[in-house]
């Protein structure tokens, strides 16, 4: 997920456009031996994807799940907590929240969790604040039957001073985490949380099962303010492989598509290989953060290309 996303809010148009579609498969854990009949990967949607519907109201956080599976026929979601930042531990809300999946048959993945502060910060007082912001998230995630939240990397310093910040305070937040049977995963989202031998080494140092990562195929920049020098990228495809067999979830992120409905930015054949060589077989999640069509049809292009890949790979 990536804040400067200018992506067009979807209308109210697009969200009756459609009818349900969808069929039900049966859950496979992410790192499995798989069936000849199930599928090398299933399709789950992030909340990220219309960010600029909710954020102007025009659809609501508790009809996520409902869009989810009658919109776009998809049966399990990922949620922000940008979208329901002060019920963490409202219970009663937690349950609306349970009831509305429940009642479209839709699974509530992980939720991803931003602004509770740097879980790599220099100062011992700073990163024990930041695992204290992240218990209610772990309550709200095992509430909601979740496997996971994820957070961010933060730190500061240098390359390997960053590494033991960051596995220090989560190493600690994972064992908060392990007790309440939740993963804690990390996502590259900048900083040197997009290089992909940086958060590796930071997996190693953690050496917890519970610990893992996000890998997201579009936020391989360090600095967003220089996105346009090359040299403020690493290569979205090691960074992947780097981050494969760490992983516990993938954010299929796209951000542009060209007339023959393949992602401009990333080779999505090539993406997927990498993930299902690494032995994942869970769910991807699309992440649609582009422009020049609404949120929409961002989603819609983004499950076509993950099916056609997927039927491929079939």
């Amino acid at each position: 997920m990536n804040d400067r996303s200018n992506a067009a809010a979807l209308s109210r148009r697009d969200f009756v456009a459609l009818s349900v579609v969808g069929a039900a498969a049966a859950t496979l854990p992410a790192f499995a031996s798989r069936s000849e009949t199930a599928p090398p990967y299933r399709i789950s949607l992030a909340q990220w994807s219309l960010h600029n519907a909710l954020f102007s109201d025009e659809l609501e956080h508790l009809d996520f799940a409902k869009t989810a599976r009658e919109i776009y026929g998809i049966e399990a979601i990922e949620y922000v907590n940008a979208f329901f930042k002060d019920k963490a531990t409202d219970d009663a809300y937690l349950a609306q929240m349970n009831t509305r999946a429940k009642d479209h048959g839709v699974t509530q993945l992980l939720i991803m969790v931003d602004g509770e502060g740097r879980i790599g910060a220099p100062s011992e007082s700073e990163r024990a604040q930041t695992i204290e912001n992240h218990r209610k998230w772990l309550h709200a995630a095992k509430t909601l039957g979740c496997h996971s939240i994820r957070v961010n990397a933060a730190s500061e310093g240098s390359f390997e001073e960053q590494q033991k910040l960051a596995a220090d305070g989560l190493r600690r937040l994972t064992e908060v985490g392990a007790a309440m049977d939740l993963n804690v995963i990390v996502e590259n989202h900048g900083g040197l949380s997009s290089n992909g031998t940086w958060l590796a080494g930071v997996m190693k140092m953690v050496d917890h099962p519970r610990c893992g990562t996000l890998p997201d195929f579009g936020n391989f920049c360090f600095d967003w303010s220089k996105a346009d020098l090359p040299e403020m990228w690493y290569d979205r495809y090691v960074g992947v492989k780097e981050m494969m067999p760490f992983a516990k979830a993938v954010s299929a992120k796209s951000r542009d598509f060209d007339e023959n409905g393949y992602e401009s930015q990333t080779d999505f054949r090539r993406m997927m290989k990498i993930v299902t060589d690494a032995g994942y077989h869970g769910w991807v999640g699309i992440e649609w953060e582009g422009k020049g069509v609404s949120e929409h049809e961002g989603i819609m292009l983004t499950k076509k290309l993950l099916e056609k890949v997927r039927d491929e790979m079939a």
